[in-house]
């Protein structure tokens, strides 16, 4: 009776107030990745940085990454999404702060880490969250908005590199980075802890609470609750998460498909986008080394996010999510091919469009494939799963480029990986379009 009422809730300004708290974190999530990326030549030159120094400040962070997702969905589904959520989000603005007082390599590294452990930690918490509160029929809609606030993330930062960096130094933008502390009381102000949550650890009554108050600000006729027996009542040590849960007969199919698609898509992201200026550059190509190029690219993301965002809910998530993995790969052949600036850039477009598109459906598919007691949990393995992927490429592509391996092989390198992924969610994946979060799970009992 409960969800029933979440789920006819109509369509409002508290969901969109959600998405806007939860996206503002994902907003600054991407602006301190993006931020780092701008900041690292700068320090490279000021410390004296080797190349293996300078990348280590990279990797640390997508350690903490993979960490922090591990151990965050693991909490969420135990003390709860939103408290996770602001500790996470609080975590990470906090270790950008102390970036800035950094007083050697060393301590930088140790910072980023806990930087990184924060980031890791919020995005599949406030993906699971969103899809928790998000109408079925919206459902992939929301999410992948959510995401696309990542693309304005790194608008912000861009412009932070071009216009405060060099008047006021390295340490103004992670000082900047500091602002989600502020946001965390936002998060307390506006953020309720999700329903499906509370009532999965037995608390019934502040699950009806939180409707009767939603209903209310959006203006629906409400009324009390009847006595439910206590049979209907979640058996609280029953709602402990365990790992093996995620390879149990029910769910192996599913982990194994959104490991290997987490990988792929954080493979390919991090392995072009961080060493992108170089490698092109090296290939004679100065017009990436502008700011017109960062933003062309960086505002071809957005495109791609509202495209999936429509498709998610038309031809569904599997569907869309192969499409794009597909596509993507094929632009990085095209790209790496690239014989002028102008091919570069259509073929550098299209990449991130359809690149940065996976990502949002990829966030909207990982949370509907697991019950409500292990959804986190599964989204945050995932995710951290995926992160090694992240802290792979960019060695790899390292090693590739000492050994004079060039620019066409290291993207049919990452057109193969995504090509093959597309694959893998093609044939192992199922759809969830349109269906409430316990059709779902009842699918999975059946």
């Amino acid at each position: 009776m409960i969800l029933e009422r979440l789920e006819q809730l109509p369509v409002g300004s508290f969901q969109y107030k959600l998405l806007v708290v939860t996206g503002l974190g994902w907003l600054f999530d991407s602006m301190d990745t993006g931020l780092i990326s701008f900041i690292l030549p700068v320090l490279a030159k000021e410390w004296n940085l080797s190349p293996a120094q300078v990348g280590w400040i990279g990797s640390i962070g997508l350690i903490g990454m993979a960490l922090g997702a591990v151990l965050a969905g693991t909490l969420a589904d135990r003390i709860g999404r939103k408290k996770v959520f602001s500790i996470t989000v609080l975590l990470y603005s906090l270790s950008t702060g102390m970036c800035a007082l950094s007083w050697s390599y060393e301590s930088l590294l140790f910072f980023r880490f806990l930087v990184g452990f924060g980031l890791g930690g919020e995005l599949p918490v406030a993906a699971t969250l969103m899809s928790e509160y998000a109408p079925a029929h919206l459902r992939g809609r929301f999410i992948v908005l959510l995401e696309s606030f990542w693309g304005l993330g790194w608008l912000v930062a861009a412009c932070i590199a071009y216009l405060l960096i060099p008047a006021f130094g390295w340490q103004i933008a992670f000082v900047i980075g500091t602002l989600p502390a502020l946001y965390v009381f936002l998060i307390r102000l506006h953020l309720p802890e999700s329903i499906r949550y509370l009532l999965s650890h037995g608390r019934t009554e502040e699950a009806k609470a939180i409707i009767i108050d939603l209903e209310q600000k959006l203006h629906v006729e409400s009324r009390p609750f009847e006595p439910e027996p206590r049979t209907a009542q979640a058996d609280q040590s029953a709602a402990k998460p365990q790992f093996a849960s995620l390879w149990s007969s029910a769910y192996r199919t599913r982990t194994i498909m959104l490991w290997l698609a987490w990988f792929g898509i954080v493979f390919s992201y991090y392995g072009i986008f961080m060493w992108l200026p170089s490698i092109v550059y090296s290939q004679g190509f100065a017009v990436v080394k502008t700011f017109e190029y960062v933003l062309i690219m960086t505002l071809a993301q957005l495109p791609g996010y509202y495209a999936a965002a429509w498709l998610v809910d038309v031809i569904g998530r599997k569907y869309t999510l192969s499409l794009f993995l597909l596509l993507s790969g094929i632009c990085s052949f095209f790209f790496g091919n690239a014989a002028a600036p102008f091919t570069l850039l259509l073929w550098g477009a299209a990449m991130s469009f359809f690149n940065l598109g996976a990502w949002g459906v990829i966030y909207t598919y990982t949370p509907e494939q697991y019950p409500t007691s292990i959804r986190a949990l599964g989204s945050g393995w995932a995710a951290g799963f995926g992160r090694i992927g992240g802290m792979l490429a960019p060695v790899l592509v390292g090693v590739m480029l000492a050994n004079t391996l060039g620019m066409s092989t290291i993207f049919l390198m990452f057109a193969a990986v995504l090509i093959a992924v597309a694959a893998v969610v093609l044939v192992l994946g199922s759809e969830s379009k349109q269906k409430t979060l316990e059709e779902l799970e009842q699918v999975l009992e059946s």
